[in-house]
């Protein structure tokens, strides 16, 4: 096996962690189709997308403790598999059901691209060149977000809306053959970790024990709500108070997707050249400063087309400044099994995520102010729980130092 270069590496990462924003967003133009073909309610098609957040939620759990035990490639493979599988049953859903069953089996495979890319990159580099990585697989990753509803609008608009969840199932083929022919073993077999209860209940016990893990994760995971919130409120709030058709949202995709690119190509250079607190605090200036901004033009204006839209660009700017170094200072808690780790990092992002999307996006759906202020309060809580992080770390050294 030829392995991969850096840059080869960076696309392969990021077209696994595309399949999770590619089951989001590319059907969420169709929910009307989707609620006309299979005879369901508004609510009932919701409630698939719920489905698959709650089962990624839940399985992310344990993607990374299955490559801390069996190897990150043998569960990139397995998962793309039954990611397939998933895509395909979708694609054949006679009822809303079924739709659910198979895009809870999506779920359980889609986030093992996400989790254990992660890992491979710890596994390979360090610190600076670490956080390059990570921002160079983000800057690729970023386009998935933005084509998708696009892609699925037009789908849906000139085919069918089960055509979406064909051209899904070809993109996981097409990867899963790169990655069996490609993608190297990371994880030597002297490195991993026993699969049994008693030692998974430790490490698991010992990461969702720690509040600075659950305080790191928080920063990604809020601000990552922010974000949510807008994308699955979409199918209501772009129809409704934008007055833009299946295949026009784009004018939501693209700003957030673009702040995402630019964020992480900021990060990306600036990896290395300042400390993790210094580019947290900077993110942090662009995502209230954005939030704050959308917050005050909604008090005095009507919603529109661009400038409900705009500050979206930057704060997925601010969000992707944050993002890599918050990460990373979350994975380096716990060294030794990064990918459960990851796996629980990532657990509590989708977690709220699912909560966003069951709860939160669609109380706050029908005006835009709202989904403005829900994107402010879940910043400024980011903020306060890295501030806190900050505090708590400061007063755990001082502890040592006294100790010594």
């Amino acid at each position: 096996m030829r392995p991969l270069g850096r840059g080869a590496l960076a696309i392969v990462l990021a077209c696994l962690s595309m399949l999770g924003p590619f089951s989001i967003d590319a059907y969420l133009p169709a929910f009307p189709n989707i609620q006309a073909s299979l005879g369901a309610s508004s609510l009932e098609v919701q409630q698939s997308l719920t489905a698959y957040m709650l089962s990624f939620a839940a399985m992310v759990l344990w993607h990374g403790a299955l490559s801390d035990a069996f190897g990150r490639r043998n569960v990139i493979l397995v998962s793309l598999v039954l990611f397939a599988i998933g895509t395909v049953g979708c694609a054949a859903a006679h009822s809303v059901h079924y739709l659910w069953f198979f895009r809870v089996l999506q779920g359980v495979s889609a986030g093992a691209g996400v989790v254990v890319g992660r890992a491979i990159i710890r596994d390979l580099y360090h610190d600076a060149e670490a956080a390059r990585l990570l921002s160079l697989v983000t800057m690729i990753f970023s386009i998935a977000p933005a084509v998708a509803p696009i892609m699925g609008g037009v789908i849906v608009k000139y085919t069918d809306w089960r055509t979406i969840f064909l051209t899904l199932f070809a993109f996981a083929v097409g990867l899963f053959v790169v990655c069996w022919r490609r993608l190297p073993e990371t994880l030597p077999l002297h490195k991993r970790q026993p699969f049994n209860p008693r030692f998974l209940v430790h490490n698991y016990r010992e990461i969702l024990g720690s509040p600075l893990f659950h305080l790191k994760s928080g920063v990604v995971a809020l601000n990552f709500a922010g974000l949510f919130v807008y994308i699955t409120a979409a199918p209501v709030m772009l129809p409704t108070q934008l007055h833009l058709g299946p295949d026009q949202f784009g004018w939501l995709f693209i700003p957030a997707v673009s702040g995402i690119f630019t964020g992480a190509l900021a990060a990306n250079r600036i990896a290395g050249k300042m400390t993790f607190s210094r580019q947290i605090g900077i993110g942090f200036c662009f995502l209230l400063a954005a939030a704050g901004c959308n917050v005050l033009y909604h008090l005095f204006m009507p919603p529109s087309v661009p400038w409900s839209l705009v500050p979206l660009f930057f704060y997925t700017f601010g969000m992707s400044v944050v993002a890599p170094a918050a990460t990373l200072l979350a994975l380096d808690l716990f060294p030794h099994i990064r990918g459960t780790v990851a796996s629980c990092q990532s657990f509590e992002t989708t977690l709220v995520g699912a909560i966003v999307a069951g709860v939160v996006a669609p109380a706050l759906a029908g005006s835009v102010l709202w989904l403005a202020t829900g994107q402010l309060v879940a910043t400024s809580a980011a903020l306060i729980l890295w501030l806190v992080a900050r505090g708590y770390r400061q007063r755990l050294s001082l502890d040592t130092v006294k100790q010594q």
